[in-house]
């Protein structure tokens, strides 16, 4: 039986473990905060598709560093901060920066005019984010959420960039379009579903399943490969929230994330 090496005073009871935790999720903020960086300078060199598949890399990233701090109980208003400041970078001012050096600023000042009102409407939808995130229902945005709206933007860009697609006036427009419409739904009060209800642990029932099929079967035959896939994909989220809304005033229901004025 080996002798056990008494632990140095220094390091404490569970000190380097619990620092070890802490750190975890704010690396992992890091590097989605590196992958919007990475995307700008690429956006600059002129290298599209790489800066494109840089913001969804952060989108990725992004998806995890909250949930390995609730899964390892690290939560701090610290990491709440950086992670705002981080999705800034890489979804508020990576996709305006990379749509505006793609094709926008051919269209002059309606070219950075679409690219500011993306990166101010990313800015005011995370601002509204965090001082309305106990307050609103938690099942559903208020807004499109910001990694939807770049990815929205970074989707248009590496679709067009996969099947060689040059920034002409008609596409270029497109991308105006697209752009100037993520940033104002990201500041609507639309509600787009979060998914922050799913139990991967309940049962479903099996018309759940067959719908969930039927929806992969329609966006793998409108599309042909994975870029244009994913935009898809993102085109229709960007429509449901739409459709929910449209279904609620149908319904003459209240708008399920605009706080009460008691709770406001």
């Amino acid at each position: 039986m080996r002798p056990q090496v008494p632990r140095p005073r220094w390091l404490g009871e569970g000190k380097l473990r619990r620092s070890g935790i802490y750190w975890l999720p704010n690396g992992i903020t890091t590097i989605a905060l590196f992958a919007g960086f990475f995307a700008i300078v690429q956006g600059m060199n002129q290298h599209f598709e790489t800066a494109a598949i840089a913001i969804f890399v952060a989108m990725v990233f992004d998806s995890l560093d909250g949930r390995v701090a609730r899964l390892t109980r690290t939560q701090s208003e610290f990491g709440a901060e950086y992670d705002s400041l981080s999705d800034m970078v890489s979804f508020g001012v990576a996709p305006a920066l990379v749509a505006y050096e793609w094709g926008l600023k051919g269209l002059g000042k309606a070219g950075w005019f679409a690219a500011f009102v993306y990166c101010a409407c990313a800015a005011l939808r995370l601002a509204r984010f965090n001082t309305n995130i106990d307050v609103v229902d938690k099942r559903f945005f208020q807004g499109m959420p910001s990694p939807a709206a770049a990815g929205l933007v970074a989707g248009f860009i590496l679709t067009m960039e996969t099947f060689r697609i040059a920034a002409a006036d008609s596409i270029v427009w497109w991308a105006w379009l697209i752009t100037t419409a993520a940033g104002i739904t990201m500041v609507t009060s639309v509600p787009f579903y979060s998914g922050k209800d799913i139990n991967v642990r309940k049962s479903v029932p099996f018309r759940v399943m067959v719908m969930i099929a039927l929806v992969v079967v329609a966006v793998a035959l409108l599309s042909s490969n994975l870029p244009e896939m994913i935009f898809t994909i993102l085109v229709i989220y960007g429509f449901s929230g739409y459709v929910i809304w449209g279904l609620d005033k149908w319904r003459r229901r209240p708008n399920r994330t605009v706080p009460t004025a008691k709770e406001e």
